[in-house]
């Protein structure tokens, strides 16, 4: 046999006897098991208390449920005017953050120079971050409403969760942009294009699947937020005479709704609000990996 054949033959008997001498250790079947019993709870959480509100307040759902708005003189009840404050609270936060959050990502991300500057500013969005909401309320309140003279109204209510939901999308659309390659940027800046150029044609597009799923995800907080709202928009449930006027006026969305339905005892209603409070959550998450993974085929 010729030394080569001779060398293989003893790698394959070492691969052999490696494998075979390979067993499997109890450490790692214990944490096996763990990782998939965390994973069962959690799922088996998240259905019952689905399953929960949907068998509770199902029933409830209807055509008037859902188009109609409270009046003690036709005796209905309905949330047609908090998923109209909703939506405005959605729209006119996102249309205030999310060009701050992603301009100061650009920043952060591509024109300042790391140093303690960006360091400090990183650490005061992250802080940011974390404050209660209800503290966000009470500055809202006491900034927006009271200074400011905006009072009780959508407005209020919006300006208040921008500051909120704005170190979210600052945050995801940095992580998004150091994502792309370098090479993008070299190889875009060495054919002659400006930094802007390069930055709006190349990197927010190779970056636009996460900086979508940042802004759902603030759509996602923005929907499901109460506290900061009972303090800024009020809970007003009457439905708009005019568009531009709604904004300066009271308007309840609809988990304040279920909260005020929970404290004078009405729980058919507040499981009716909590069905489709979960079917947006359920729609809004759907619809973000639905555009990630589109914008990851594209790209």
């Amino acid at each position: 046999m010729t030394s080569e054949a001779v060398i293989a033959v003893h790698k394959d008997s070492v691969v052999t006897q490696s494998i075979q001498g390979k067993h499997v250790r109890t450490s790692d079947v214990i944490l096996t098991g763990l990782i998939y019993l965390s994973a069962s709870i959690s799922i088996l959480l998240l259905i019952g208390i689905m399953g929960y509100v949907f068998v509770r307040g199902i029933p409830m759902v209807n055509w008037e449920f859902l188009s109609s708005v409270p009046s003690s003189l036709k005796g209905t009840f309905g949330i047609l005017g908090n998923i109209v404050n909703t939506l405005y609270i959605v729209v006119i936060t996102l249309l205030i953050a999310t060009p701050l959050g992603i301009g100061a990502a650009i920043y952060l991300n591509e024109y300042a120079k790391p140093g303690k500057a960006v360091r400090l500013i990183e650490f005061t969005t992250e802080t940011l971050s974390g404050i209660p909401s209800i503290i966000f309320g009470l500055f809202g309140m006491v900034f927006f409403g009271n200074t400011m003279h905006l009072g009780y109204s959508i407005l209020t209510g919006a300006l208040t969760l921008a500051l909120m939901v704005l170190p979210l999308i600052t945050r995801t659309t940095q992580e998004a942009l150091k994502t792309v390659p370098d090479s993008y940027r070299s190889g875009a800046l060495g054919i002659g294009a400006t930094k802007w150029y390069m930055i709006r044609t190349i990197l927010l597009p190779s970056a636009m699947p996460g900086i979508i799923t940042g802004v759902i995800l603030a759509i996602g907080r923005i929907v499901g937020e109460s506290a900061a709202l009972l303090f800024t928009a009020g809970s007003g449930f009457i439905l708009p005479k005019n568009f531009f006027g709604k904004v300066l006026e009271s308007g309840g969305t609809l988990t304040i709704q279920l909260y005020l339905c929970m404290q004078k005892a009405q729980y058919k209603e507040a499981f009716g609000i909590a069905v489709v409070l979960l079917v947006i959550v359920l729609g809004i998450n759907g619809l973000a990996k639905y555009l990630s993974h589109r914008f990851n085929v594209e790209k």
